[in-house]
Formats: C-alpha cells, sequence, structure tokens
C-alpha cells in the first residue's frame, strides 16, 4: 500500500468499501463495519460520514444501517463498458447449473482476494451458500480461490502464502503446507476441490479461466453438498469445467481488456 498519507487514506476508505460490498443487501452498522475493515469505529464514522456527502454510501434513516449509494451504482455503469465480462460468462455458468443440476458460479481475481460475479442455481433441491455474488474470499480459499492461486508463478505462489495469513483466518487446513498440497492435486488434475473446508459437508470444484497473458484471471465453480461429490462422480464434473473454462477463455481472451 502507498505509504503517503493520500494513499493511507484511500486504502482505509477501499476496505471500507469492500466491507459494506459483502453485505449490501441488508446493510451494516458502522461497528459492523469497522470489524470487517480492521479499522477503529471512529475512523470508519468519519469516513461513511465523508462518502455519504459525495453520495458513495448511504444510511437508512430508520435503522442507522449502511448500504452502498447511488454515485457508486452510476461509476461502475461508466466502468462495465471497460471490466465487464459477466455477460460472456453466463452461458457457462448456465450450461454448467444445467447438466449437473448444482450451483454454477464465475469468480474474477481481484488482488490477492477471488469475488463471485455470477451465480446460477440448479434443480437439485440442497444447495450450499457458501458463495454468491459479491462474495470475497482470498486466494487459496474456496475452491475460485484454489484455482487461481495454483496456476500463479511459484514465486508468486511463495509471497502471497508468506504474507497471506490464511491459517488466522481459517484454521489449520489453510497452513501454507496444506495449501501447497491441493495446489500440487489441482495442478495435476487441472481443477481444484474444495472438501467442505469453509463450511463442513458443502463442497466445491472449480477450473481456472486465463487471459490473454496465460494467467488465470477468473474461475468457474460448482458447489453443492458432499454427497453430490463423490470420488466417481468428480471427474465428470472435473471435465465439464475445465470444457467450459476453455472455451470461456477463449472468449474473454479476445473481448476483456482486464
Amino acid at each position: 500500500m502507498d505509504a503517503t498519507p493520500a494513499g493511507h487514506l484511500v486504502g482505509r476508505v477501499s476496505a471500507v468499501l469492500r466491507a459494506l460490498s459483502t453485505v449490501n443487501e441488508r446493510g451494516a452498522g458502522t461497528a459492523e463495519l469497522a470489524r470487517a475493515a480492521g479499522l477503529p469505529r471512529p475512523t470508519v464514522h468519519r469516513l461513511l460520514g465523508s462518502l455519504a456527502d459525495e453520495g458513495f454510501v448511504d444510511r437508512d434513516r430508520r435503522s442507522g444501517r449502511w448500504f452502498l449509494g447511488p454515485e457508486l451504482y452510476l461509476l461502475g455503469e461508466a466502468a462495465s463498458v471497460r471490466y465487464d465480462v459477466t455477460h460472456h460468462a453466463r452461458d457457462s455458468v448456465h450450461r454448467l447449473a444445467t447438466a449437473t443440476g448444482e450451483s454454477a458460479f464465475f469468480s474474477a481475481r481481484r488482488g490477492d482476494e477471488t469475488v463471485c460475479l455470477v451465480r446460477e442455481d440448479g434443480d437439485f433441491p440442497i444447495r450450499s451458500f457458501v458463495l454468491y455474488e459479491g462474495a470475497r474470499f482470498p486466494l487459496g480459499v474456496v475452491s475460485a480461490g484454489l484455482v487461481v492461486l495454483s496456476f500463479l508463478a511459484d514465486a508468486e505462489i511463495d509471497a502471497y502464502l508468506e504474507r497471506a495469513g490464511l491459517t488466522s483466518r481459517f484454521g489449520a487446513s489453510h497452513a501454507p503446507e496444506a495449501v501447497r498440497e491441493r495446489i500440487a492435486r489441482t495442478r495435476t488434475d487441472g481443477y481444484a476441490v474444495n472438501p467442505g473446508l469453509i463450511v463442513e459437508g458443502s463442497w466445491g470444484m472449480a477450473a481456472a479461466v486465463f487471459d490473454r497473458a496465460g494467467q488465470p484471471a477468473w474461475a468457474l465453480t460448482l458447489t453443492g453438498v458432499e454427497s453430490r461429490f463423490r470420488p466417481e462422480r468428480r471427474p465428470e464434473l472435473g471435465a465439464l469445467l475445465l470444457r467450459e473454462a476453455h472455451a470461456l477463455g477463449r472468449v474473454l481472451g479476445s473481448a476483456a481488456r482486464l
């Protein structure tokens, strides 16, 4: 992060807005946002007041809860001309959900995180709700984050695992050595498997979608209950994910300018 005062302020504002984006449907109180952003409550209160003055956040007068504001919508609409690739991904997500009956997703890498952009549920009645549109997870966490991390260069993986501190947030199953074991398996299989590491019994599988430079920029994911991801079915699901990821990568590689 930029060490200048301006850079410090931008980092704090970004942390608050990202925290709010994950709970925007229900909104959040000031104290909740302060905890999520890792900032003192008085600091977050001042930032939210300034952001509200500019229309970047909005506050419900009755509940006191904060929401993203109309100015961000307008900025997002302008930015979508360059960055929105979700319309290309929806067909792939739909085919995966229809073919498997599971919930299917499209996620994008944003720095050290993956962000879920598209979700479609299949017809199987039991679903996992670990992922949802707008959900963010660090690289190496959930199958989308694992598959993206797995296909980065070794030096980039080493640097990330050294700074990420996944164990303190997600437990021993996300210690560097455990993540490295899953990376090795992912590179062998071509797709990642999350065996219920975030929520017990909720499994996920993902395939990376590569950009024009050959970097893992996005991921397609399937999630569901453990009984739907038994060993005999995983190769079939993996093959479907890889086929859609390869086809989508060709489309995004020529269309996206990320």
